[in-house]
């Protein structure tokens, strides 16, 4: 049987309650300063690694922005190899250095085609959208008032987003 209570062979521990409190204060400081130095040290990780983060997606950033157009400009590759190949054949007669722009145009269509690259060449009647055309000069016509009448320069769009308008004719409003 156990008690509480110092038997008459144990001394009796001479504390007084400030002691204790000294004692537990300073247990409980250091169980504190403990947590705060493995929350320090997991905060430096944590700050390390955003900054590790933060470098890695700059360089890949910057790595994307300079081989952007690298896909775009493998397509234009044969385009060039066309066109100089032509240049090549002083000789030649016109219909086969026509066929050859052709050829060349054809070449360069479905590579624009592939980068998404597309002509904005709207028919007439077409009604006139400033975010896709500009209109150069206004005629009268028996057409619908503000319709394309005809297209001067094909424009160019690339994922939706114009990078030339078209320039067109509209008709004048009655």
């Amino acid at each position: 049987m156990t008690t509480d209570h110092p038997t008459p062979h144990e001394p009796i521990p001479e504390t007084s309650g400030s002691e204790a409190g000294a004692d537990s204060a300073a247990t409980k400081l250091a169980e504190d300063e403990a947590r705060l130095a493995e929350m320090s040290d997991a905060y430096l990780r944590a700050k390390a690694e955003v900054e590790n983060i933060r470098r890695r997606s700059d360089e890949e950033m910057s790595k994307a922005r300079k081989f952007a157009v690298e896909a775009f400009a493998e397509s234009m590759l044969p385009v060039m190899d066309s066109m100089e190949a032509a240049i090549a054949m002083p000789d030649a007669k016109v219909e086969a250095v026509l066929e050859g722009v052709h050829a060349t145009r054809r070449q360069l269509a479905a590579a624009l085609e592939r980068n998404k690259v597309l002509e904005i060449s709207p028919p007439a009647g077409t009604k006139f959208d400033p975010h896709q055309h500009q209109a150069i000069s206004v005629v009268p016509a028996e057409q619908e008032p503000n319709t394309v009448v005809m297209v001067l320069q094909k424009g160019y769009s690339i994922a939706e987003r114009v990078l030339r308008p078209a320039l067109v004719t509209v008709t004048a409003p009655k």
